[in-house]
């Protein structure tokens, strides 16, 4: 199925299983939120359980911190991702801290879904890609899923977690399909994992840019090159183990992300795999990104956003050392 039923198959089991379990956010009852993601669980679980809110995201997230306090476990939908920074206080000086604030003693079970990403020609304001700015906020755990079977288990695995969690979606995949096994999770809801073993090349993204570097790793392929794929998953906390286990194998690294390269995600990966295993390397860790700009207007993103031979251009210029 696509990621987006799957996200809806993975809450609909959620709120199955627990009657503590509630969403909210703009227009997900009857609509089914912007990208038809909550169809039909207003329906299924009532309006007490799956609420339309006003046009408020910093209400919406300062409703759900009383509410997880009083025992609930609220999943907010932000519809696009550049509207949560209306949210962004209550997100990082409240949410995240409020466990640290009173010692432990109160958890804050609240997952904060947030379509991300480009490459669907939106208008400013529905395509960014904010991951850094939570991934660098002590107290939030950050996790992207990039399948369907992800995307089905992780959101479920986010829930049942007692402390908060940014749940990044990458909009432009919500249509891929995938294969969902209901029975068994894939992994952790914060493991990297291994999605394309390779002997030359480790090519590490999250979200959106993991289909992106499976396609580059093909093509290279086909040039008689090996690249291993590793799909990060969680961004706070990184699960460093598979991508140095990796590096230390191939010698060389890329990383790709759609987010500006300054103070992000991947600079912090990059920084630690130069830090813990630098004698494995036989060239610097490369990074491919967006450009540390604004995000342009629809009918420039293609020149924004990374494809798969900007990849391999990385990939042949680690090669080349």
């Amino acid at each position: 199925m696509p990621i987006s039923r799957a996200l809806n198959a993975g809450l609909r089991r959620a709120l199955a299983e627990n009657d503590r379990v509630l969403l909210m956010g703009e227009d997900i009852g009857p609509l089914g939120g912007v990208f038809r993601v909550t169809e039909g669980l207003q329906a299924e679980f009532g309006d007490r359980r799956v609420l339309d809110t006003p046009l408020a995201e910093s209400g919406i997230v300062g409703t759900a911190i009383g509410l997880a306090m009083a025992g609930f476990r609220p999943v907010c939908e932000i519809q696009f991702d550049g509207f949560v920074f209306p949210a962004f206080d209550q997100i990082t000086t409240q949410l995240a801290k409020i466990t640290n604030r009173h010692e432990g003693a109160i958890s804050m079970p609240i997952v904060i879904r947030i379509p991300y990403g480009g490459h669907i020609g939106a208008v400013e304001h529905h395509q960014e890609s904010p991951e850094a700015y939570f991934a660098h906020t002590p107290g939030l755990r950050v996790v992207s899923p990039s399948t369907a079977n992800d995307a089905y288990w992780m959101i479920q695995d986010a829930i049942a977690s007692d402390d908060p969690v940014i749940f990044l979606e990458p909009k432009s995949r919500y249509w891929q399909k995938g294969d969902i096994d209901e029975s068994a999770r894939a992994a952790p809801l914060h493991a990297s994992r291994v999605v394309r073993r390779g002997t030359d090349v480790t090519l590490v993204g999250h979200g959106a840019m993991v289909t992106t570097l499976l396609q580059a790793a093909a093509l290279a392929e086909a040039e008689g090159t090996s690249c291993e794929v590793i799909d990060l998953r969680s961004l706070s906390p990184v699960d460093f183990g598979p991508v140095l286990d990796s590096v230390r194998q191939t010698g060389r690294m890329v990383y790709a992300q759609e987010a500006p390269q300054f103070a992000s995600v991947g600079s912090e990966v990059a920084a630690t795999v130069m830090e813990k295993a630098f004698f494995s390397l036989e060239a610097p860790v490369l990074r491919v990104s967006g450009f540390d700009a604004p995000f342009p207007p629809a009918k420039l993103e293609g020149a924004f956003l990374p494809d798969a031979d900007r990849v391999l251009e990385a990939v042949d210029r680690a090669l080349a050392y």
